[in-house]
């Protein structure tokens, strides 16, 4: 700086030259590529309540129901599909109690009454006997009809997969509960 008394304005200088070509270069790659502009904006910014989308709205708040898929299902495929309850399970007539009841008699017999089994009070207090419609919605989210039930377990999804196991488990009775037609 000692001998330079026009450092300042070289300084000043580099900076304005390297906006100018800043500019230039965003003038040019514009040119270039030529964006196009909407119309309306994509994503809104700012604004107090949040927007709710049309499938939120449309979301199902339960299972659908698959009183009319009975008649078709397969009891065979409803075994293959037990296969992953059966780490929890059992199905046949007096077999054990695992990490989850024996589900002999499940379709149509009392709720919470396993013998050897400890219910979370909401399964206790439900009381009742288990109805297809109940199946259905425990077998599609078990929360959701039991909401502090010991039961981990995610649901299946699919209405004939939901079907095909009531189907299996129906038939482990001793007498089968008549299906709703």
């Amino acid at each position: 700086m000692n001998g330079d008394p026009l450092l300042v304005n070289k300084v000043v200088g580099s900076v304005i030259f390297a906006g100018l070509i800043a500019m230039v270069a965003g003038f040019i790659a514009n040119l270039a590529y030529s964006p196009q502009m909407l119309d309306k904006m994509a994503y809104k910014i700012g604004g107090n309540a949040p927007v709710q989308s049309a499938s939120a709205t449309a979301a199902p708040a339960g299972p659908e129901d698959i009183t009319g898929m009975l008649a078709s299902a397969d009891a065979a495929a409803g075994e293959k599909l037990f296969k992953k309850c059966a780490a929890c399970h059992t199905y046949k007539k007096g077999g054990p109690t695992k990490q989850g009841p024996n589900l002999w008699n499940v379709v149509g017999g009392d709720r919470g009454v396993v013998a050897g089994f400890k219910y979370s009070k909401d399964m206790k207090e439900m009381a009742g006997k288990w109805t297809i419609a109940d199946l259905n919605t425990f077998l599609y989210k078990p929360k959701m009809l039991v909401k502090k039930t010991k039961m981990n377990f995610a649901g299946f999804k699919k209405a004939k997969d939901r079907a095909n196991i009531i189907m299996f488990l129906h038939g482990k009775a001793d007498t089968p509960m008549a299906l709703p037609k």
